[in-house]
């Protein structure tokens, strides 16, 4: 929040001038101070209002606790891995990043990949350089005509999209929130991934690192692809595996790969090294000097922002909000995170829109916090930088529709908030109240009433209403050591479907979700994780 005297800003990682610049500007002390070690950092740091970084330092929780006037970091990038966010949270400190400010620069070193791979460009400059001149052995492929395959559409993948369709190739997407509006205003097709892998002749990753992508080009999908295929990662590390590729780079059936990351970073003895047909660069999707300027024009205007004014602008751990709403807002936003990452985490496949309805108490509120934080609980599950700041702006991206209702009506509750999710599936509805005012409660999952907590581990189980059901399920999660916290049944009528929501102390194994599905009158078994 805005200080009350002259507010102090470290630079502590190399950056654009811009950026001190900026700050001097706007009447903030800036100190430019970089390569300090933990110890010198921890010195130091309590001297400061706010901390502007890259990726070199590390702010842990030991840094954090000597953080005395911390306010807000601000990472000049988008990953904050080097950022302790919930011990930042727990302080008090908000965290920040540009997450844009590199996509142009990242989605060009993808194509410029494709082009190394396509025409052997970093072998053959090798090869004249050491005095030979081996031009028949460096037969390449052209890339116009050919089909690429993009995992990931969103920001990044759609510049590429855009790149590659200038390059005339044909463009096919895998993107669980790309809808086919979306697809046909960004000329691709959307496909399922393993018509991708299929259909592919190039393959560029574009998503996120979560659980569901991590991955995702697993032995088992690499061998799906077509023999020759040719992919490039500039996303993240783990969404590869990496002993995988080096085995099939090895027996061609991949004809050539290249990764700017890796799974572990800096990648110093990676496998790959030394593979034919295989390109690096040490994790340069954003060093240009445009995107670095970019970058730290963005965080010192964020930083300053939020020091002079209260502003906020995408912040990883913290809503847009004033200090009015806030503490009246909060239960509310809780409530309707917990709604979306429901809604996502069991069916998020081509959203088209999201409708987000208030009755009672809730009617009266301000609905963009809570709208803003649908979103993010629906769109987190496959994406790690979204958060309730830039959620809309992810939703109005990828074309997705948000519709905002107040009901002035007789409710049965104090006060209401419902969520419509389009999907490919079709309508999936929620709903949730508050008890107290303050704990956010489940009180309808796709029209089945039910009333359950939305916390921590949880099962979801959608099976037919017949004698026995529980007692076998019981059986199964006793077999695995899976204890229950809580026990939630809902059901149309007797007989019909019914719908179980059980908190486990614990997460439930793949193996074990598999002998659930498998019991009779199961129809879907999930596991959630609400935090």
């Amino acid at each position: 929040m805005p200080t009350t005297r002259t507010p102090k800003v470290l630079i502590s990682d190399q950056m654009s001038p811009k950026a001190a610049e900026i700050f001097r500007a706007r009447g903030i002390e800036v100190d430019e101070i970089t390569g300090l070690s933990k110890d010198e950092l921890i010195k130091i740091i309590g001297n400061y209002d706010g901390l502007a970084i890259r990726s070199s330092t590390k702010v842990t929780k030991e840094v954090l606790a000597a953080a005395t006037n911390l306010k807000v970091v601000g990472r000049a990038g988008i990953g904050v891995d080097n950022v302790d966010i919930p011990a930042a949270s727990a302080l008090g400190v908000v965290v920040m990043n540009t997450p844009f400010g590199n996509s142009i620069t990242t989605a060009e070193h993808a194509i410029a990949l494709m082009f190394a791979l396509a025409r052997q460009l970093p072998e053959a400059d090798a090869s004249t350089q050491a005095g030979k001149w081996e031009k028949n052995r460096f037969m390449g492929v052209e890339v116009t005509a050919k089909t690429l395959g993009l995992i990931g559409a969103g920001n990044i993948g759609s510049i590429v999209a855009d790149r590659a369709l200038g390059l005339k190739m044909k463009v096919i997407a895998f993107d669980p929130f790309l809808t086919p509006e979306r697809a046909e205003h960004m000329g691709v097709t959307k496909v399922t991934l393993d018509e991708l892998l299929a259909g592919a002749d190039f393959i560029s990753l574009h998503t996120p690192l979560t659980d569901s992508t991590r991955n995702i080009l697993s032995r088992e999908n690499l061998l799906k692809c077509k023999p020759g295929i040719r992919i490039v990662n500039c996303a993240r590390g783990g969404l590869i595996d990496e002993v995988a590729l080096k085995e099939l780079l090895d027996s061609g059936h991949i004809a050539g790969a290249a990764l700017d990351v890796f799974l572990e970073e800096p990648a110093k003895a990676s496998p790959l090294f030394g593979t034919p047909n295989f390109v690096s660069t040490p994790h340069l999707g954003a060093s240009t000097d445009e995107a670095q300027v970019n970058v730290a024009i963005q965080v010192a205007e964020q930083l300053s922002d939020f020091l002079l004014t209260g502003g906020v602008t995408n912040a990883l751990n913290m809503p847009s909000l004033s200090a009015e709403e806030a503490p009246r807002l909060k239960p509310y936003m809780a409530l309707a995170e917990r709604l979306g990452s429901l809604v996502g985490q069991l069916d998020n496949e081509g959203i088209k829109s999201v409708r987000v309805e208030v009755e009672g108490a809730a009617a009266q509120l301000n609905l963009k916090p809570i709208t803003a934080a649908v979103l993010a609980g629906l769109m987190r599950t496959h994406s790690d930088t979204v958060n309730m700041v830039n959620a809309p702006y992810l939703a109005r991206e990828r074309e997705i529709e948000i519709a905002e209702v107040r009901h002035d009506r007789e409710t049965d509750y104090h006060t209401l908030l419902r969520v419509t999710v389009m999907t490919a599936s079709g309508p999936r509805t929620v709903a949730g109240t508050l008890f107290g005012n303050s704990k956010p409660r489940l009180t309808e999952i796709f029209g089945i009433t039910v009333e359950a907590d939305l916390a921590g581990d949880m099962l979801y189980i959608v099976n037919e209403d017949k004698p026995g059901f529980i007692g076998r399920l019981g059986t199964a999660l006793g077999g695995s050591g899976v204890n229950i916290g809580t026990f939630h049944l809902g059901r149309r009528d007797a007989g019909d479907e019914a719908v179980l929501l059980l908190s486990v102390d614990n997460a439930i194994p793949n193996a074990l979700l598999t002998t659930i599905r498998a019991l009779p009158g199961v129809k879907v078994a999930s596991a959630l994780r609400f935090v």
